[in-house]
């Protein structure tokens, strides 16, 4: 009998090993960053806003608990919002991510430019969907209540080049 791992037995030691982190996804606040929405953002390891934040004063608030890659949303307006891209690629240990306010709006091919997650915002419908071996997560709208929409927020958990996803209801 060999002594040397199966290459299962090798994947799993190194998922293990791998670091745990948590990215706390936001998106359409709307110039109002709740209470509960900071407590479930509370212990992120990075902070992904989605859009439409509408006050730079959020930005600041969010990044008291963990870096912040934000994305300019279309009611982002002013010198401040000047400054957010459109879009951001951004990675989380062996994983990326790009984020985009409206999904209708990709530039890229997500596949092709090796994106693991596209998070976005705009629809204020929290979702979760695969496609392609992409993962499509919108967090919802963490802002005041439109319609009969939920007020929610989300979070990946990457381990080396694992993600999960999930959203959450405030």
């Amino acid at each position: 009998m060999s002594s040397d791992p199966s290459n299962a037995e090798r994947e799993r030691r190194a998922r293990s090993e791998a670091p745990r982190l948590r990215i706390g996804l936001i998106s359409d606040t709307h110039g109002l960053l709740r209470p509960e929405a900071l407590a479930f953002l509370a212990g992120s390891d990075r902070i992904v806003h989605g859009g439409d934040i509408c006050d730079p004063a959020i930005l600041d608030a969010l990044a008291t608990i963990a870096p912040v890659s934000a994305v300019r949303g279309n009611n982002d307006r002013g010198d401040w919002a000047e400054r957010l891209r459109e879009s951001e690629l951004v990675q989380a240990g062996e994983v990326w991510l790009y984020a985009i306010h409206d999904r209708a709006q990709i530039d890229i091919d997500p596949v092709a430019a090796g994106v693991d997650v596209v998070v976005s915002g705009h629809s204020h419908k929290p979702s979760i969907e695969q496609r392609d071996g992409v993962l499509y997560v919108n967090p919802g709208s963490a802002g005041p209540r439109r319609f009969r929409l939920p007020i929610s927020v989300g979070e990946l958990t990457v381990v080396g080049r694992s993600v999960t996803a999930r959203t959450v209801e405030l």
